[in-house]
């Protein structure tokens, strides 16, 4: 059916979902650690509020595909996978603490990176190996005997199992939560204020449901070839160094596309605004704090199986079991990061 392999179809998919993903990413302001970080110590909620209208339209967008044919929610891995409590919360605790030791997220990482912020690049390559060292390396028998990820028996996810229950569609639970987020969202004054900081952040919850839709359409034409699968941002830094270095960790694929795309986005974004420029790490104490925090996401984001974008935004907008409970926990552990850090600044 297709003229192209499977592997560079998905590659080329993941290139452009990344590139208008990092684009609106970075026009929009949208970060995770920023958000929590102005709504607890700035005063500002908006760009928290933000994410009530991001993750209420990709839920919406979602469900609105899976119902029409074009998308597999139920094959994405939050829902193969059989949620883990401990994994989720211990997981999320130690991306969020090293997140705000590092001063940014995987993703945040990488849109910085394309705005030519080089200690984002060190933090990319940090997290990408201590990934995987935990996947693949040392790491991982001690992470499989301590957090097994075991093949669920049934869809992961509240809408799905409620149609399972009931046999009606998920539909019926996925716009009543879209539509109490976006409006969460809207309720903020100040946000409402910005109709071009809601326009994007409503290009990025189209670009989280472009992820699952695209890697579905490419799974249903190519006998099952493509994985499903949405942004997320812990291993994919590993296979994608390993793909650009030896063409292996899977070859080609959506999630090597979507770093390589989200860098790109991130980079023409910053042009666009003139806002690019290089930008180096001066300070060791800083280093070290970055190159620690970095560690502990790629073995947090790898235990709770995703980071704040693959939990926090595309596992939420599947409405998977885990991802609140991984989200509240990446939450609370980068709130205790950054209370460390203002305790030690406040001390010097």
């Amino acid at each position: 059916m297709w003229d192209l392999s499977p592997s560079i179809l998905a590659g080329v998919a993941g290139v452009l979902g990344g590139i208008g993903f990092g684009f609106a990413a970075r026009m929009g302001d949208f970060c995770t650690l920023n958000a929590i970080e102005s709504a607890a110590y700035g005063g500002d909620q908006r760009r928290a509020r933000l994410w009530g209208v991001v993750l209420g339209v990709a839920i919406l967008v979602l469900f609105t595909a899976e119902a029409a044919g074009f998308a597999l929610i139920s094959q994405s891995p939050y829902h193969l996978i059989a949620f883990n409590p401990l994994a989720a919360i211990f997981g999320g605790l130690m991306f969020g603490y090293g997140m705000a030791l590092a001063g940014n997220c995987g993703f945040g990482a990488l849109v910085r990176l394309g705005g030519g912020d080089l200690r984002s690049f060190l933090i990319v390559m940090i997290m990408a190996v201590a990934g995987f060292i935990t996947l693949a390396g040392p790491l991982s028998p001690l992470r499989v005997a301590l957090f097994p990820q075991v093949e669920a028996d049934s869809p992961q996810g509240f809408a799905h199992a409620f149609a399972a229950m009931t046999g009606l569609s998920p539909l019926l639970v996925a716009v009543p939560v879209a539509l109490v987020l976006i409006g969460i969202g809207l309720a903020h004054p100040h946000l409402r204020q910005s109709p071009r900081t809601i326009a994007w952040g409503v290009v990025v919850g189209f670009s989280l449901a472009y992820a699952f839709i695209a890697t579905s359409l490419l799974r249903m034409g190519t006998l099952e070839a493509i994985p499903v699968e949405g942004f997320t941002f812990t291993a994919p830094l590993g296979r994608t160094i390993l793909y650009l270095m030896t063409s292996s960790a899977g070859g080609l694929n959506f999630a090597v596309g979507s770093v390589v795309g989200v860098v790109a986005g991130a980079a023409l974004a910053a042009a666009w605004r003139r806002r690019f420029r290089w930008e180096a790490c001066e300070d060791p104490r800083e280093l070290g704090r970055q190159v620690a925090g970095a560690c502990l996401m790629g073995v947090g984001g790898v235990i709770a199986v995703g980071c704040s974008v693959g939990q926090g935004a595309s596992a939420m907008a599947t409405l998977a079991f885990s991802a609140p409970l991984v989200f509240i926990s990446i939450v609370a552990g980068a709130m205790f990061g950054l209370r460390q850090l203002l305790r030690g600044f406040q001390s010097a």
